[in-house]
């Protein structure tokens, strides 16, 4: 991640890549189409579709803070405050694969020490089982979707391997002594042992299985408000629907998560308007605008409170200069 640039910054260029994909889909798309879609759109849907949102959003910070209870990294941190760190780590959702939201445990570490390489681990542990979770849900609509099977077994055989190469032990601690007898990395060798552990932890057995429940059913919420955005334009109520919706979004955020690209912004857009378009059968304006809205309730929603979240630790608690510089993953 770069140095130098504030998190400010960051957002900014975040919401400027934002604007962009929105500008380019749209006259793609046909921008009056767009439009006018946008304007057909029933916005008494928008409580149902923050409703699931916010679900979302309450069931991840349960799995945060299970990670903390569990790791003896709560101490001193009350709940309160453990929601104030995980809804202020959202405002790093736009950073690539959402890695950004390590700034967590630069904030844990002002509230009670627990060193960053601790804690670190907690955001590799809630990508994986997110990425797992999201796999179970696009899995339910492999069915009615052939075209995307090559895409999820390549995803699949992505994911067994990185939890095979995070748990196997002899692997993890060999690369650590080798780094001990590198002078130009040696220091970095007990943090990485301190995160090796960490993530074992995280990674084990029972832990692994209940976080991915957590998160199954927290994202399968983000699922039901893309049902509802889809409603909110026209597409009659179904359980087909349902399932169209939960592909839809599962697949979507996916891709965008394994690009790497900050919030996935183009790749998520692009691949949620051509699905819904093939699955749904609306039009390309209309399914580029059901894109949009979801993209807001539950990307950029995230975002802004995420931001609330953070400027109300830094009038609690106060930022360094580190914090406010640069992303903490480096500390």
């Amino acid at each position: 991640m770069d140095t130098g640039k504030t998190l400010r910054s960051k957002i900014i260029i975040s919401v400027a890549l934002g604007l962009i994909v929105v500008i380019a889909l749209s006259l793609f798309s046909d921008i009056k189409a767009v439009g006018s879609s946008l304007e057909r759109f029933d916005w008494r849907m928008l409580p149902a579709i923050l409703g699931f949102t916010i679900l979302n959003y309450v069931l991840r910070w349960l799995k945060w803070d299970y990670y903390l209870r569990k790791l003896n990294m709560g101490t001193n941190v009350s709940h309160g405050q453990s929601g104030l760190l995980f809804t202020a780590g959202m405002v790093m959702a736009v950073t690539p694969g959402k890695v950004g939201e390590v700034l967590k445990s630069s904030l844990l570490k002002r509230l009670n020490g627990t060193p960053i390489s601790r804690s670190a681990p907690i955001v590799l542990a809630e990508r994986l089982t997110d990425g797992l979770a999201m796999l179970l849900l696009m899995a339910t609509g492999l069915a009615i979707y052939p075209a995307a099977r090559p895409a999820f077994v390549a995803l699949v055989i992505l994911s067994v391997l990185a939890l095979a190469v995070l748990q196997n032990r002899r692997i993890a601690l060999a690369l650590i002594t080798w780094m001990e007898t590198k002078p130009r990395l040696s220091r970095f060798a007990r943090p990485a042992h301190t995160f090796y552990e960490s993530s074992a932890e995280l990674l084990s057995g029972r832990l692994l299985v209940v976080s991915t429940v957590i998160s199954f059913i927290s994202w399968a919420g983000e699922c039901v408000a893309m049902y509802f955005v889809l409603r909110g334009l026209g597409v009659a109520p179904s359980g087909l629907l349902l399932l169209q919706s939960t592909f839809i979004f599962a697949a979507s955020t996916l891709f965008g998560l394994v690009s790497f690209l900050p919030g996935g912004l183009g790749v998520s857009e692009a691949s949620s308007a051509g699905l819904i378009t093939a699955l749904v059968g609306l039009p390309i304006a209309a399914a580029t605008a059901a894109t949009f809205v979801i993209r807001f309730c539950t990307l950029w929603f995230g975002v802004l409170i995420g931001s609330i979240a953070l400027g109300i630790f830094a009038r609690r608690y106060g930022l360094s200069d580190t914090e406010n510089v640069s992303v903490p993953a480096q500390q």
